[in-house]
């Protein structure tokens, strides 16, 4: 097989592949068999010539290494095998008395389970919230009325935080087993592309059927679970893991958790910490939302190519440190064509998050402006990070008037500290609401400070991104784990045998896609150690 690297194809030319190929390799289309995408990738750094690079791989009836005779010193065709060496697991010695517990049904928890079911493991699942069908209306009911659900809501429930987002897996993480988690989501009805597109994403509402069809997956080998299933409490004795409590009463013996249990559950941090089990505070962020009609990206990241039906929405990613400070404002979690999602988890406390359907059509560009937060600035204790995200969510809660309204402000008045301003460059998405109101009321001096210097910073890479009436959205607080459960080699705390802290709440992650590897890895130690 013959892979063809940098390949660029104008945005304009809409010749198909299979006929550009056979120029580039010099070959009639008959003798091509086949091509298939394996990456793809736009690059807009030159406006006037945007085009997608591909990496394509390429069949053909010729001998290919004739083809590359033909083509010469050409370092971007090379013949590749087309058979990719999997490693065989192969389940251990150790016999489990009970079937491995999984904690949490997010990215970690749903591929950790699959594995361990797809090797007859018959893993029990326990997740806090409801399941997705119930969950979506519940969290529908809270965005139209303000009636909050502790229970079931952005943060708790099937597919956990990610499924209420922009569904993006992009990742930092280089695993070889990325692929087959990627192939384990379009397996489950996710859009095939996602597997070579340079920035795939899902979109929340694919993303809520991508996860029920792995829920069924998992049951159908053999797996079970439970919804509206809390872990309480842990049964430690010696440091061996030997059960654990649902809901304050239900007991489970269990040698071997998974503790997929994400970054917002501040109760099971705080049994975890209670029971002894090794944890240390960390760094995380914490700043707004802010919103832009889309044109504006586009017209930024594009130029008179905005608009384009061959170019999706654009997104941007922005860094600003500060020299006076030693502070860094960024963007996170910026979601093209979406909207700002009211993402409480607690009573009392406004939380912002950001979210667009698999089309990015709602004509709305948004993103958190966040500062990185260190243990100095909230104190020694380790769930003292815990305490300060709780702060400011509860004062934004006050701010937007107590009934999960959030405070907003335009960039105008932001940087003037006044609140006299309702004039707005793109409506307000969030709901249940927004009230006026100066966002340095709930946000650490710190934070505002970075963020009115970072501001025209950024003005300066993206036209208009700092325009008066753009609107800003307080307060995102939730961008990562406030805490890591710590673990040893394999995957184990440090502290408890048995118990295995997976995904973004143990603090080893940070997206859906290094999320799914962490569960997958630690099931895969799992499988290797014990018998089915």
């Amino acid at each position: 097989m013959l892979r063809i690297a940098n390949f660029r194809v104008s945005i304009d030319d809409s010749t198909p592949l299979v006929q550009l190929v056979s120029r580039k390799l010099k070959i009639p289309q008959q003798e091509i068999c086949g091509v298939s995408i394996n990456r793809k990738a736009l690059d807009a750094r030159r406006k006037k010539n945007i085009c997608f690079v591909y990496s394509l791989d390429v069949r053909t009836t010729s001998f290919e290494k004739r083809i590359l005779a033909k083509l010469g010193e050409n370092r971007d065709v090379t013949l590749v095998d087309e058979t990719i060496p999997e490693e065989e697991l192969f389940c251990g010695k150790t016999l489990l008395d009970h079937p491995p517990v999984v904690i949490g049904f997010g990215p970690a928890g749903m591929l950790a389970a699959l594995k361990l079911a797809e090797y007859g493991f018959r893993p029990l699942v326990l997740e806090r919230g409801r399941n997705i069908d119930r969950r979506t209306q519940d969290v529908a009911n809270f965005w139209r009325t303000g009636n909050f659900d502790a229970v079931s809501n952005v943060q708790f429930g099937e597919g956990g935080a990610g499924t209420f987002s922009d569904g993006k897996l992009t990742t930092r993480v280089h695993d070889p087993r990325m692929r087959e988690v990627l192939e384990l989501f379009v397996a489950a009805g996710a859009p095939a592309e996602i597997c070579y597109h340079h920035k795939p994403h899902i979109g929340t509402d694919k993303l809520r059927s991508v996860v029920k069809n792995i829920r069924n997956k998992i049951i159908q080998l053999g797996g079970q679970v439970e919804f509206e299933s809390q872990i309480t409490d842990l049964t430690i004795r010696n440091g061996k893991l030997l059960g654990i409590t649902i809901n304050g009463s239900q007991e489970v013996p269990c040698n071997v958790v998974l503790a997929g249990i994400g970054h917002s559950a501040r109760d099971t941090y705080q049994m975890l910490y209670s029971r002894g089990v090794a944890m240390e505070a960390k760094p995380f962020a914490i700043g707004v939302r802010i919103e832009h009609p889309q044109h504006i990206i586009d017209l930024a990241q594009y130029g008179s190519s905005a608009g384009h039906p061959a170019l999706g929405p654009a997104d941007y990613a922005l860094v600003y440190h500060s020299a006076g400070s030693g502070r860094t404002a960024y963007s996170f979690c910026m979601c093209p064509g979406g909207s700002v999602v009211a993402a409480a988890s607690e009573d009392g406390g406004v939380v912002t998050n950001g979210m667009s359907l698999y089309n990015r059509n709602s004509g709305i560009a948004n993103s958190a402006l966040v500062v990185n937060v260190n243990a100095e600035d909230f104190g020694p204790g380790v769930l003292s990070g815990i305490e300060f995200q709780r702060h400011y969510e509860q004062l934004a809660y006050r701010l937007g008037g107590g009934n999960y309204s959030a405070p907003v402000q335009t960039v105008k008045n932001f940087l003037a500290g006044t609140v006299n301003h309702s004039k707005f460059l793109a409506k307000p998405s969030y709901r249940p609401g927004v009230t006026a109101a100066d966002l340095r009321g709930c946000l650490p001096n710190f934070v505002s400070a970075t963020l009115a210097e970072a501001l025209p910073a950024f003005n300066g890479k993206i036209k208009d991104f700092a325009h008066g009436d753009a609107v800003m959205t307080g307060v995102e607080t939730r961008t990562s784990a406030p805490v890591r459960i710590l673990r040893a080699t394999g995957g184990q705390s440090v502290n408890v045998s048995g118990l295995y802290p997976i995904g973004e709440g143990a603090g080893y992650a940070g997206g859906i896609m290094s999320a799914a590897l962490d569960g997958l890895n630690a099931a895969i130690s799992i499988i290797k150690e014990y018998q089915s």
